[in-house]
């Protein structure tokens, strides 16, 4: 095995690992304080902004800005210290400007729930909600400073070649986070049990505990990658000074994937209003209404099949489209665009089928909680409704990347963020059990207008885009999606799946009628000639060699 594809195969593990151990710790977390209680908008709330406010400080530059200069820094160092100098000046700065935002931050720990929490709408948690969420914040808010030192280190180990303690150091966070929430959950009890969840009269023990345990992982998952750099022979040593690093030229580069990064999280802060501003006009004892933490589980479910399936296939083929970008082979590029489309297009159409026939199941699944599901469900399938272009947009993307074109992405991602935000702020006007419906409306029709311009600009920079194969394809996909959602409808009313009284029925659902639907998925496949389907079956292990060939219809000259 060629050690790119050592590489790759490490990577991939790391992420398939951390994204099941995401899953038991986000059904761990349920267990704990819900889908749409009180007390979980707050926490989901406390434990997002860090995040976010890393990505709008930090996040951006570390990747776009710095890490490129590290690299190059490494690359050009031929004393055989690979860049020690540059390495050591980069991590104290940003050490000490890091730092300094996060105790600014914790410091200003209520302002800051108050502007991310409805503030700005005049909607703002109040009471006791407003006061758990800023015990919850001043845990959490140190979680800024460890997600940009990650980043930093983990890049500094992909510069010297070392991939695999990057992806797999997120396994060392769930696996705190989780022990966190199992002392939590054995203590004091979950909110179906008349736990602390079930209500906002949190003792400072117990949101020590939840909070604490959070952050705790995202710090060990940051300073774990000490290990591996000390492996690497990397030693780490305070060294001051800025001049000769470059980093002036290097802003000015990244400058639209900066402007991305923020247009990003502009539309989460708007989500986030919007989400507490329900949560403040929602009795603590409500069920039915969801919020933040319902909106957070949906686009769980919602990124899975995007993040296992089309962000694998859109990674892999990301170094064929830059090299053959940087070649000038536009039919090569073209060819690759093509076969990405309709390759993800072949798993996402089942996985919407999925999320619009079996919502609650899938959300039952991840939370245990039937009732407050059934709540979720209508946003989950508000989203699902743009997963295709969700993922097109993203390979799309990847295109003008290739071609070193960042303003072109910059500019799709102002369409689906205006078109998100615009109709955000028009599910205001409906009844607050609707308005996150409203708002994944917004952001299905945001990213698809997106997708279709992507397509245009993409054929005018091509001159193709293969156009006629991808529509036939997609065509034939949207067939066998209906057949197969027409199933599982079925299916689900013999089973009742809307039904669902925990996790043991929604498994069963999910496999006697998400099976099925599979199955008809593919038999309509076959029958409709999807041909690329073919070269997928047949690297998978056991399947006979002449299977595949059912999906490819024979050439002419050999009827």
């Amino acid at each position: 095995m060629s050690s790119l594809a050592r590489s790759s195969t490490i990577m991939a593990a790391g992420t398939a690992v951390s994204r099941v151990l995401g899953l038991v710790k986000a059904a761990a977390l349920a267990a704990v304080v819900g889908l749409a209680l009180a007390s979980g908008n707050a926490f989901a709330l406390a434990n997002s902004v860090p995040n976010s406010i890393y990505t709008i400080v930090a996040g951006g530059v570390l990747n776009a800005v710095l890490v490129p200069q590290v690299v190059r820094a490494i690359a050009r160092d031929t004393s055989g210290r690979h860049g020690a100098d540059y390495v050591d000046r980069l991590v104290t700065v940003a050490v000490l400007v890091l730092g300094g935002v996060t105790v600014l931050a914790v410091i200003a720990a209520p302002a800051i729930i108050w502007f991310f929490g409805g503030g700005l709408l005049g909607t703002p948690l109040t009471g006791a909600q407003r006061s758990l969420a800023v015990g919850f914040a001043y845990w959490c808010l140190p979680q800024i400073f460890f997600y940009a030192l990650y980043t930093l280190l983990g890049q500094i180990l992909n510069a010297r070649g070392s991939f695999g303690p990057y992806m797999w150091a997120p396994v060392v966070n769930n696996v705190v986070a989780l022990a966190g929430l199992g002392t939590f959950l054995a203590v004091y009890g979950g909110w179906a049990d008349d736990g602390p969840g079930a209500g906002l009269e949190w003792s400072g023990a117990q949101v020590a505990l939840l909070a604490g345990s959070a952050t705790a992982g995202v710090a060990l998952q940051a300073l774990v990658l000490l290990i591996p750099l000390r492996r690497l022979g990397v030693r780490l040593r305070p060294r001051f000074g800025l001049r000769g690093m470059g980093l002036r030229t290097a802003g000015r580069v990244a400058g639209w994937t900066l402007g991305g990064v923020l247009l990003g999280q502009l539309g989460w802060f708007i989500v986030a209003q919007i989400a507490s501003g329900i949560s403040a006009q929602t009795p603590a004892d409500d069920i039915t209404t969801p919020g933040l933490n319902a909106w957070n589980y949906a686009y769980l479910v919602f990124a899975l099949p995007h993040s296992l399936i089309a962000v694998s296939i859109t990674t892999a083929l990301f170094t064929a489209l830059s090299a053959s970008a940087a070649a000038g082979r536009t039919r090569e590029v073209v060819a690759s665009l093509s076969l990405g489309l309709r390759t993800v297009g072949i798993f996402n159409v089942l996985a919407l089928a999925g999320i619009v026939v079996l919502p609650v199941p899938l959300i039952v699944l991840v939370s245990g909680a039937p009732e407050q599901s059934r709540a979720v469900a209508p946003v989950l399938v508000a989203m699902g409704v743009g997963l295709v272009a969700f993922s097109a947009l993203a390979l799309l993307q990847r295109v003008f990347y290739a071609y070193e074109d960042a303003r072109t992405p910059f500019l799709l991602n102002c369409v689906s963020v205006g078109l998100w935000l615009t109709g955000s702020l028009l599910s205001l006007t409906l009844p607050l059990q609707s308005r996150l419906v409203g708002v994944g409306i917004a952001m299905s029709v945001g990213v698809t207008v997106a997708a279709t311009l992507g397509v245009v600009l993409a054929r005018r920079r091509l001159g193709s885009i293969d156009g006629v194969a991808v529509l036939r394809t997609h065509a034939r996909l949207v067939v066998a999606g209906i057949l197969a959602a027409v199933a599982g409808t079925l299916l689900s009313i013999g089973l009742r799946g809307d039904g669902v009284t925990g996790r043991v029925d929604a498994a069963l659902v999910l496999l006697l009628a998400g099976g099925g639907m599979t199955v008809v998925y593919v038999l309509a496949l076959v029958v409709l000639r999807v041909r690329e389907v073919a070269p997928l079956v047949a690297r998978v292990p056991g399947v006979p060699a002449g299977v595949s060939r059912w999906f490819a219809p024979t050439p002419p000259d050999q009827r």
